[in-house]
């Protein structure tokens, strides 16, 4: 498909590629990664056209066409979102236009004129067919759907949609468009949670080859099948996703560490005896022998060293209370546009809590009301006992002094004992050598929010609530983040789209939909799973937590469970379970040294059998009723699962009569009926696609 020949690049004396080579498979899926500067937009640029390289060539197979989406830039304009999107198809749509202008001259052709239309127009018909010429509202309203674009926004002009969405646009019209090689720099950069999972579905289905560069780790290891890392002027080859190319990263330095030393151990050893014995005549020869080993051995070059593991430790101001933060009956509105309807949360001390929800969901609004950044409609937030709150806002950058440099702008927000590790702290943030003495005025716009989030981190606090952090951080620098402050002792609430970093991070989920709050306890996994399971109207236990849903998928009651497998809790808190009996101080016992009632140990013990007896009673009774429940489960996931069959089988049939409808001649003669049918025609395909993602999710957990 693709094939790189001794390409070599260099700006002034940064040499970016030197004599590199490298080819491209048919359905290949790769990742470039190395460290920022090392080239990996330009190599984009090169393999696309954008720019050319100064030595060596690019050759692709005939009919190869390209489709680049580079990290910022794009603006649409003049046109309406599903034109802007539908304008990808370019070809589709010149064929279409060209079958309307013979549908109106067939209207008024006669005799033989008509004849040779009508073989002209069935020609054009049959071409236009065989591309998919009658999907293209429904491929591009699939993927606007996917990217997060709502049915009512299609209209919408281009023009009015901001800059992270006018990527969003971009990228939709790559995906309708479906280029060959497809070249994505950095497409998750304005995509939330949502819209990534739906992008990595596509990706995996993508007729042709991607290249993509991307800081999501999550991502990487969901679509790429090889990594292409760009490093010292040279790009070499892993043939797995991105967990994998790191454990044989690892595997390769070290193997060509050993290899490096072993051969100056031996260059050592050589040059030692031909020292020793250079003016002995009687070795001269086995000296000259050892020269020409020398000469001819081909030297490995030294390893780079590996990367330096930078710690940080954030500041904590002091202990604060056990409850952080409480909020309760939070509404905030725009117009007529409700956000928030009777919000209501509680932070604990220690907690690391991730807030989640798709765009336009409230999120930042509910971060912003807590920080007191933005005025509520009704409601009450209380901060807890020693409480000290740092917010992290998207646009944090602003508030940055412009006359000051990058390392007197972070030491502003430094205690003095902490200044030693500045430059490091710095440096794991991608500033380092002379860019700390920068200008806050002079560095884009992505340097000045890591500088805000390194100050902010600096700073003193207990309380962090951060929106979106993970923004414009590489992935070491994300790593370095994700350590620090899961070693942080105060309590975090954040926004991020990044999944491995939500992920290594969130103790609790709470999702955000409908102005509402959902909370989940555990990492995202268990929160994904919680939902998948409530989407398909059935019970699940999660963490401690069983939600019980109907069969339309509503919640209908949500009973926590104890941690020790004991008997749920009533709405009232009576029923308690056997290990919080044996400990309740109001049971009697003697009072020890520290003023605690403890148990006699006879008594202790007689208790703790007759509960160890009755708890498995209830165990024996909890998993006879659970197997009963997950067979009742089954039957009923596969009434559902020969339900959506059929439901298909009729579609499908419809789609076959409709296209077969609209292949007759002087089908499209009618404006009026030609419009309904294709309509008709892209619904039906939509319902056919939902339809197949309901039938996959229920075999699923059929098998499951």
């Amino acid at each position: 498909m693709l094939h790189l020949k001794q390409i070599s690049l260099a700006f002034g004396a940064q040499v970016l590629f030197r004599d590199v080579n490298w080819h491209l498979g048919r359905k290949d899926r790769v990742a470039l990664v190395g460290p920022n500067g090392a080239g990996k937009s330009t190599l984009m640029r090169i393999i696309c056209g954008a720019i050319t390289a100064d030595r060596g060539e690019v050759s692709t197979v005939k009919g190869c066409t390209f489709g680049y989406l580079p990290q910022e830039g794009i603006v649409a304009r003049g046109s309406t979102l599903l034109e802007e999107v539908k304008s990808g198809l370019s070809e589709l749509l010149d064929m279409q236009r060209k079958m309307a202008d013979l549908e109106v001259r067939l209207e008024h052709a006669k005799g033989e004129d008509t004849n040779g239309l009508l073989e002209s127009y069935g020609d054009l018909q049959d071409q236009f067919d065989a591309r998919g010429g009658y999907t293209i509202d429904a491929v591009a309203g699939s993927v606007l759907r996917g990217l997060g674009f709502s049915p009512d926004q299609w209209e919408r002009p281009c023009s009015s949609f901001s800059g992270g969405w006018q990527m969003r646009i971009a990228l939709a019209r790559l995906l309708v468009k479906r280029p060959s090689i497809l070249l994505l720099d950095e497409p998750t950069n304005h995509l939330d949670i949502e819209a990534r999972n739906w992008l990595e579905d596509y990706l995996l289905d993508y007729p042709g080859a991607v290249i993509l560069v991307s800081h999501d780790r999550f991502f990487l290891d969901m679509t790429v099948n090889r990594c292409a890392e760009i490093a010292r002027g040279k790009l070499v080859d892993f043939h797995s996703n991105f967990s994998g190319f790191e454990k044989e990263r690892e595997k390769r330095w070290a193997a060509v560490q050993k290899a490096y030393v072993r051969q100056q151990e031996e260059i050592q050893r050589l040059e030692r005896f031909i020292t020793k014995f250079r003016y002995k005549a009687t070795k001269a020869a086995q000296v000259q022998s050892r020269v020409k080993m020398l000469e001819k051995m081909v030297r490995i070059d030294p390893p780079p060293e590996p990367p330096r593991r930078i710690r940080v430790r954030l500041p904590v101001a002091r202990r604060s209370g056990r409850i952080v933060l409480e909020a309760e009956g939070i509404r905030k509105s725009y117009g007529d546009l409700l956000v928030l309807d009777g919000v209501g949360l509680r932070l604990l001390r220690g907690e690391k809590v991730a807030l989640v929800g798709h765009n336009g969901a409230g999120k930042t609004t509910l971060l912003r009301i807590l920080a007191g950044a933005l005025e509520r409609d009704s409601g009450l937030v209380e901060l807890g006992y020693q409480v000290l709150l740092s917010y992290f806002a998207q646009d944090q950058s602003q508030e940055l002094d412009p006359e000051n440099t990058v390392l007197r702008e972070v030491a502003k927000a430094s205690a003095f004992d902490r200044m030693a590790g500045l430059r490091s702290m710095l440096g794991s943030f991608l500033f380092s050598g002379d860019s700390v003495d920068k200008p806050i005025s002079v560095i884009s716009g992505g340097e000045r929010n890591r500088v805000a989030l390194a100050k902010l981190l600096l700073a003193e606090s207990n309380l962090l609530l951060l929106d979106e952090p993970t923004n414009h951080l590489d992935l070491a620098s994300k790593d370095v983040l994700l350590e620090a402050l899961k070693n942080y002792e105060g309590t975090v609430l954040f926004v991020s789209h990044d999944r491995h970093f939500v992920n290594g991070l969130a103790d609790k989920i709470l999702e955000i939909d409908g102005g509402r709050i959902e909370e989940t306890l555990g990492r995202y996994e268990e929160y994904l799973e919680a939902k998948m399971a409530k989407e398909a109207g059935f019970s699940v236990e999660s963490q401690g937590v069983r939600w019980w849903t109907t069969s339309s998928g509503q919640v209908k009651e949500e009973v926590p469970f104890p941690p020790d497998g004991g008997p749920p809790e009533d709405s009232t808190g009576t029923c308690r379970n056997q290990r919080r009996k044996l400990n309740d101080p109001r049971a009697g016992g003697k009072r020890q040294k520290d003023g605690k009632r403890q148990k006699s140990s006879a008594r202790l013990k007689g208790r703790g059998a007759e509960a160890t007896g009755e708890a498995r009673k209830l165990a024996y009774r909890r998993r006879r009723e659970e197997e009963r429940r997950l067979g009742r489960r089954r039957e009923k996931l596969q009434r559902r699962l020969e339900s959506i069959q059929t439901t298909i089988e009729e579609r499908e049939t419809e789609v076959a009569h409709l296209e077969k409808l609209m292949a007759t001649p002087g089908f499209f003669t009618s404006l009026e009926r030609s419009k309904d049918a294709s309509k008709r025609h892209a619904d039906l395909i939509w319902e056919v696609k939902s339809l197949y993602d309901q039938w996959a999710l229920l075999e699923m957990q059929i098998q499951g």
